[in-house]
């Protein structure tokens, strides 16, 4: 068996061991909130992750996979001598692989995107000069991780903020509940057809107009809308049964009284300040009475009922993240790969390269595998120790970030999905307050970003020269 034998066959080993992290790790990310929120089990996130993730990859993954194989280094600049980029590469995805495969046994998310980009900008830089790295792409891809969060956490801001202010805060919430479930299903839907269609199928030469896939989308969302607008109707009225003096509703009206009456505080000095703190006194102690009587921490009847119907929404918005993320991740696994191949194969690295939906393939399968062996470390993390999860605050973070990757996926930009929720998650502890979210689990994972690009870049170099070494 000669040495380019030899080191395809590894390359294709130490691709599906990349695609495996990418599964114990961001894959992770991805299903935590849901598993989180408990409206899915460990074991049915994976089965839902196993079907979507795979369907994103296969279908959709492509875009992206040529972005990170020609857009961070120049190819052409080891055009003397394209071993050197094939063991480059074949490092890049070993390094990544170590470092994520490390962070999954901590339970600590990193960014798969970050690891990648990181290790293939270590060995190109200091075999070819830093000349080699097309930094106009590179820029575009940083811009990436700082939009993404962004983007996500505003999106999902407005919708729980949208949640809270027409169903959670409303005199009804179960009817407020019911009549805009529809609508979120149709939007669900909507997005999530229209990602697969637009452009979305050109593995199997079924790709569609922007406008015919827009209308087959909104066709979509619509049947399944009036499917929930009848399956919602059949939800019993929502009944009240106070304790004592209040209602649930009531308890939320003083709260909002609470925050009107802190703000009047703070604006006013001297003998105003003293009587609206001594009214602000009475209304807390009458929140406090209220939330003891009608056993507000512990969740009513309706509240349980509201977030009950959120839990199939939250379903769907998993779908939608699950699809997202392979879409985009795969990526990180296969386009390393795939220059590989194409450099063994043709004897020079090509400017145009096909990406082979065998390869798509295996990469869905290594991420599907990932998650169903080690993705439990780190879903514990995401889904329990950021912030307190219900299926409303869920649906929330993944609609917000699964509406994010979906768009940059097709923009071909290879943002990071721990970026978008993270975001995402961020966005909906805000519209509860800053005292919602846990900030030291925050800045631990803020922290693991910014030392995963020099880590790797340093485990690419290494690993480069002992392959140097032996072939």
């Amino acid at each position: 068996m000669d040495s380019e034998t030899i080191l395809k066959f590894l390359t294709l080993l130490v691709g599906f061991y990349m695609a495996w992290n990418i599964g114990a790790n961001d894959v992770a990310n991805a299903m935590g909130t849901s598993v989180g929120s408990r409206a899915l089990t460990l074991r049915r996130a994976i089965i839902v992750a196993a079907v979507f993730e795979f369907s994103g990859a296969f279908f959709v993954g492509s875009h992206v996979s040529e972005t990170i194989q020609k857009g961070i280094i120049s190819p052409h600049l080891f055009e003397h001598d394209p071993m050197i980029f094939v063991m480059g590469m074949a490092g890049a995805l070993l390094a990544t692989g170590f470092w994520l495969q490390t962070a999954s046994y901590f339970g600590l998310p990193v960014s798969t995107t970050h690891a990648i980009v990181g290790a293939v900008l270590g060995f190109g830089a200091i075999i070819a000069g830093f000349h080699a790295v097309q930094w106009a792409e590179v820029g575009q891809i940083v811009a990436s991780w700082v939009i993404s969060p962004l983007f996500s956490g505003i999106l999902s801001f407005i919708l729980f903020s949208l949640i809270q202010k027409k169903i959670l805060f409303t005199i009804h919430p179960l009817q407020a509940a019911k009549r805009l479930a529809p609508i979120l299903v149709f939007f669900a839907f909507g997005i999530f057809s229209l990602s697969i269609l637009f452009d979305g199928l050109s593995n199997l030469h079924l790709d569609l107009s922007f406008h015919k896939a827009l209308w087959f989308a909104m066709g979509v969302g619509l049947i399944a809308g009036i499917i929930a607008f009848f399956l919602v109707r059949r939800i019993p009225e929502e009944t009240y049964e106070p304790l004592g003096s209040f209602r649930p509703q009531q308890v939320i009206s003083l709260e909002k009284a609470l925050k009107h009456l802190e703000r009047v505080k703070i604006a006013t000095s001297d003998e105003a300040h003293k009587k609206v703190s001594n009214i602000l006194k009475e209304v807390r102690a009458l929140n406090i009475k209220a939330k003891k009587e009608t056993h507000f921490g512990e969740g009513t009847h309706v509240y349980t009922r509201v977030e009950k119907i959120f839990v199939f929404l939250q379903i769907i918005s998993a779908c939608l993240v699950a699809f997202a993320h392979g879409a985009n991740d795969v990526a990180n696994a296969i386009g390393p790969v795939a220059a590989v191949i194409d450099v063994l194969h043709n004897k020079t690295i090509s400017h145009q390269s096909v990406i082979p939906s065998w390869l798509l393939a295996m990469g869905g399968i290594g991420i599907v595998v990932g998650l169903a062996t080690w993705g439990w470390r780190v879903i514990e993390t995401i889904g329990r120790k950021i912030t307190e999860l219900t299926p409303t605050r869920g649906f929330s973070a993944e609609f917000g970030a699964a509406t994010t990757i979906l768009i940059c996926s097709k923009l071909g930009l290879p943002i990071s999905t721990t970026h978008a929720l993270v975001g995402s998650v961020l966005g909906v502890g805000l519209a509860r307050g800053l005292q919602a979210l846990n900030l030291k689990i925050l800045r631990d994972i803020v922290l693991s970003w910014v030392i995963t690009i020099p880590i790797c870049a340093v485990l690419s170099i290494i690993i480069f020269k002992i392959l140097q070494l032996i072939f």
